[in-house]
């Protein structure tokens, strides 16, 4: 079974995920070192959209991180056709294009997705 021709990124249903998870009030302040972005993780029923929100778009930019590294391998490997890093190039640039959106949605900056991975360092 071969891969699908083209990913896409489904702006219409990410949106939508967006305007439910932006209808309550901003994150509350950093509360001191780990967790996600330097804050911890708190629930209570002001804010759980918003956390939900910042956990689920630090998820997406984990797994934006590792399939971009996996592109870049396999395109310095030369195992894709032109077409098919055009498509990725493409893929990416929209992808980047709706995280700044959501990130704007949820009032987030790249550190708050800064997520630290113990040895490995931090995501971003």
């Amino acid at each position: 079974m071969s891969p699908p021709p083209f990913a896409q990124v489904e702006s219409q249903a990410l949106g939508q995920f967006a305007q439910v998870m932006s209808q309550t009030t901003p994150l509350s302040p950093p509360l001191g070192k780990g967790g996600l972005g330097g804050s911890k993780l708190t629930i209570n029923p002001d804010n759980v959209k918003n956390g939900l929100g910042k956990l689920v778009l630090t998820l997406v930019e984990l797994l934006r991180e590792l399939l971009e590294r996996q592109a870049i391998r396999r395109i310095d490997a030369g195992s894709l056709t032109d077409a098919e890093v055009e498509r990725l190039g493409v893929t990416f640039m929209r992808l980047a294009e709706e995280m700044e959106r959501l990130k704007e949605v949820f009032d987030l900056k790249d550190e708050d997705l800064n997520i630290d991975l113990g040895p490995l360092g931090k995501l971003l």
